[in-house]
């Protein structure tokens, strides 16, 4: 029950200093992410992670319906 309320104060604060910011800010901060996302080295790590990964990955149908419940894919 209590859990909610340092989420809650989180997205207070979040909603806040965003409103505050205004638009220049936000738009600053898409542009950046833009910037990552188009980065040359972030599509390595990318392909790094999933050659890394496939083999776990297999394991769970394309349509993401199973579950994992400690750590074993359930139907």
């Amino acid at each position: 029950m209590m859990r909610w309320i340092p989420v809650a104060a989180g997205v207070a604060v979040g909603y806040v200093l965003g409103t505050r910011a205004g638009r220049e800010k936000y738009v600053q901060l898409v542009e950046g992410l833009r910037d990552v996302r188009a980065n040359p080295t972030l599509d390595q790590v990318q392909r790094t992670v999933r050659n890394v990964t496939g083999p776990a990955n297999s394991r769970t149908p394309a349509d993401g319906s199973a579950t994992l419940v400690a750590g074993h894919p359930q139907p």
